[in-house]
């Protein structure tokens, strides 16, 4: 059976957690403490020398230890519902706009926390390799989640889904994206109307529960 190593408080593994829901994926789960940094033991680095959560491990004995990796073997493996697009033009909008809610969302509010939360003195970014805070990456971080919310519901403006007209893997970004940035205390405001609409569509998935 395929097993996925988790965290049940961290943002990257819920992306992994939420794909195998939707596509209604048996597996056993691994939950590994991040707070007690057991990514960074000798056990874990034999599953994942990154030593980052999400891990996948296949039924054949694969390990993918990465969302871009897991996401490319969960669809190909088991392509109902399609999460990546069908059509050339699907698949290229729905990549395009998956990078940028990664880009401008995911890692801004990681560089926001990262660089300020005193937990994670000298743990400015995930993996083996200890990096220093840097206060000034905080605060632009915090300045970049605020545009990512305005862009996102600018954009959301009419659309019921993030891109090509039909859930996919970007609404999952997305999503955990926007739950994610409360740990840098930024939320959708009263200004925010279609990404609070969309937000609200999508809790009415029971995957966006886990």
């Amino acid at each position: 059976m395929i097993t996925l190593y988790d965290c049940a408080t961290a943002p990257s593994p819920r992306r992994a957690r939420i794909l195998l829901a939707e596509k209604g994926i048996a597996h056993e789960t691994v939950q590994v403490d991040l707070r007690n940094k057991e990514q960074l033991s000798d056990a874990f680095r034999a599953i994942n020398p990154q030593c980052t959560v999400p891990a996948l491990r296949t039924e054949e004995g694969d390990v993918f230890t990465d969302n871009a990796a897991i996401a490319a073997y969960l669809e190909a493996r088991y392509p109902q519902p399609p999460l990546l697009g069908t059509t050339p033009a699907q698949k290229a909008e729905i990549a395009s706009w998956h990078w940028r809610v990664e880009f401008e969302g995911l890692l801004a509010i990681a560089e926001a926390l990262r660089n300020s939360a005193p937990a994670m003195a000298n743990r400015a970014l995930p993996g083996p390799v200890d990096y220093a805070q840097i206060p000034e990456l905080a605060q632009r971080g915090l300045a970049r989640v605020q545009q990512f919310m305005d862009m996102l519901d600018a954009h959301l403006a009419h659309r019921a889904f993030v891109a090509a007209d039909q859930f996919s893997i970007v609404d999952i970004t997305a999503v955990v994206a926007i739950d994610f940035a409360r740990v840098v205390r930024v939320k959708p405001g009263e200004q925010h109307v279609n990404l609070l609409r969309w937000r609200e569509d999508m809790a009415k998935r029971p995957s966006f529960s886990l």
